[in-house]
């Protein structure tokens, strides 16, 4: 688990001595930690838990005077965000909006709006398979409450028919939101990671920092500049072009590394059922659910999405997952600025697939030597 260090301490600089074991010792279910100390470079780590999920800022140490401070200031920033997006705080502008948009038109925060009208457009461009609007489904199978259940066809067919982007209506010149049909709820947690790792991003380009690596929780990172002592393997790339150095869990074996990423100027999330599922008639089930369907995406173990933006490869990470290989594979291939690893079940036998698009031979390192890889 990561030291806790108090604001006196990174003031100190007491953090900059100790980072170095913490970044070796976590373990996360989907989306590994970097790496320990390569070339006698050592991080600054500052984390403070957030939206569920433990934020984590790391910057080469020694390299910026205000580090620190920044960094504090910065996951002050994703704590309001929190309480304007979490699905679960009454006070919260999404929950306001869930509450009375059915009954007329919500004016919303400009920067509130943008991200709902990137995530209707994204759930038109994936035909579905993304969509804010899901929570209905979510619940009725139990996975809100930790408690997984199998819904008779009634109550499923009653989620479905609150699901559904076209319900939402936006109005640009309003900046408001409007339900068409009462029982619709918005939530943003399959995009609201990502978004928040994007305004960090850019309040610490406003401050001067461009070499740094943050992750918001188990499944999203987004990586600026590069680390110190990290070169690309067989080459000798010159400062800011190496990046920074990520695994991939594999999705059987929690405690096993897949593959490992390099980031240069991207982000990376990934979607998987490997910590929330339940058994039933001996039958595994996922939290993630298809939106067209209403049932959960059975087709891949996980999917990982690399972008340039956070929320976009948070959103399609999630979308990857639900729409299974062939069409992901499709979607992606059309994308150029978008990278992905599809875990698949193997054909024949107990092992694993991995497919992948968009990356090349230096951004990706498969560790399995059981895994067969598709290109």
């Amino acid at each position: 688990m990561p030291r806790k260090s108090t604001r006196r301490d990174f003031l100190r600089g007491k953090s900059a001595a100790d980072a170095v074991a913490d970044v070796g010792d976590r373990i996360v279910s989907e989306l590994d930690a970097v790496e320990g100390p390569l070339g006698g470079a050592y991080m600054v780590h500052v984390a403070r838990p957030a939206m569920a999920a433990q934020f984590e800022l790391f910057f080469n140490a020694g390299q910026y005077e205000t580090d620190l401070e920044t960094a504090l200031e910065a996951l002050d920033l994703v704590e309001s965000l929190e309480g304007q997006m979490t699905y679960f705080r009454q006070t919260s502008a999404i929950s306001r909006v869930n509450r009375l948009a059915a009954d007329g038109p919500v004016e919303v925060e400009p920067w509130l709006f943008e991200l709902l009208e990137s995530a209707l457009k994204l759930s038109d461009a994936t035909g579905g398979a993304f969509d804010i609007t899901a929570s209905p489904l979510w619940e009725v199978w139990g996975f809100s409450r930790r408690a997984g259940r199998i819904p008779s066809e009634a109550e499923l067919e009653e989620a479905r028919q609150a699901v559904g982007s076209h319900w939402v209506e936006l109005d640009r010149n309003a900046r408001t939101v409007r339900f068409h049909k009462r029982g619709v709820r918005l939530n943003l947690g399959s995009i609201g990671k990502g978004y928040a790792l994007d305004r960090v991003a850019g309040f610490l380009m406003e401050k001067g920092i461009g070499d740094y690596l943050l992750h918001g929780g188990q499944s999203s990172v987004l990586a600026r500049g590069t680390r110190f002592g990290l070169r690309a393997p067989d080459t000798q790339d010159t400062p800011g072009t190496a990046g920074w150095q990520v695994g991939i869990r594999h999705p059987l074996r929690c405690r096993d590394r897949l593959a490992e990423i390099r980031l240069r100027d991207q982000s990376l999330a990934t979607s998987g059922t490997g910590s929330q599922y339940f058994w039933s008639g001996g039958k595994r089930y996922g939290h993630i659910l298809d939106p067209r369907t209403g049932r959960p995406a059975e087709d891949l173990l996980s999917a990982t999405v690399l972008a340039p933006e956070a929320a976009l490869s948070d959103a399609l990470a999630t979308a990857m997952f639900v729409l299974g290989p062939g069409p992901a594979l499709e979607f992606c291939s059309s994308r150029p600025d978008l990278g992905v690893v599809l875990v698949c079940p193997a054909m024949h036998g107990a092992g694993i697939e991995l497919k992948t698009s968009g990356l090349s031979g230096d951004e990706i390192r498969i560790l399995d030597e059981n895994s067969s890889l598709t290109t």
